[in-house]
């Protein structure tokens, strides 16, 4: 099996890239600078409160009370949704994108993967069942830690009347895209960047593709795991 290069080499970083274990099989990717954890694993309300303030400071360090407590509120919102739907990790980014505030999220889960006879079945399972039930471009690719599919559509979400200048629940679009990984125990990393903001959307879609072809498998004793011989 081909070695690779340290994941610290890859894509520059913080000091800790996030991971999450399926098991026997441990997951690291690598994330950009801009973009900041959520604190979903953290169980102590009073420290996950802390760590999001902590948060909106680092994203909105020039911004009024007023901004700032709208995006936290958001942020809030966010966490809640995310562990309520299993997410294992997610990350926020707000940045300038062309003179506009543009905003996105990066989230990772595991599901169980479908049955099929090895991976490279899993994805193509993955990727008919896309087609059957979903509008949007759908592809199967080959990523270094292996094969994987990606989508890439559009969903509807509301923002509550609070959060909204206006005072009414607000309904707008969400563009996204998600990868769907899957390893060699029934397990599928299913990571996903999403973003309401399209004139960021070129830019926050190539930070994700790094990011995906930066994600490294490694077995229980820590040795590199790739899902198909052409994964270098």
């Amino acid at each position: 099996m081909t070695a690779l290069p340290e994941l610290s080499t890859l894509i520059p970083s913080r000091p800790a890239p996030p991971a999450i274990d399926a098991e026997d099989i441990h997951v690291r990717w690598v994330m950009p600078e801009v973009f900041h954890d959520l604190p979903l694993q953290e169980a102590d309300d009073d420290e996950a409160v802390r760590l999001l303030e902590e948060l909106v400071a680092r994203a909105l360090p020039d911004a009024g009370e007023d901004d700032r407590t709208r995006f936290g509120l958001i942020c809030a919102l966010g966490v809640d949704d995310l562990r309520a739907a299993g997410t294992q990790y997610a990350a926020v980014c707000l940045t300038a994108v062309d003179d506009t505030v543009c905003s996105a999220t990066v989230s990772a889960t595991l599901v169980e993967s479908p049955d099929a006879h090895d991976v490279r079945d899993s994805v193509r399972v993955i990727a008919s069942s896309l087609r059957r039930f979903e509008e949007g471009e759908i592809s199967e690719i080959e990523l270094p830690c292996g094969p994987a599919a990606s989508f890439i559509g559009t969903r509807q979400v509301k923002l509550p009347s609070p959060l909204t200048e206006v005072g009414e629940e607000l309904a707008f679009p969400i563009a996204y895209i998600r990868v769907y990984v899957p390893l060699p125990n029934d397990t599928t990393v299913v990571m996903e960047m999403s973003t309401p903001t399209m004139t960021g959307w070129d830019t926050f879609s190539t930070m994700f593709g790094n990011t995906v072809s930066s994600i490294r498998l490694f077995s229980a004793d820590g040795s590199v795991l790739i899902t198909s011989g052409s994964g270098q």
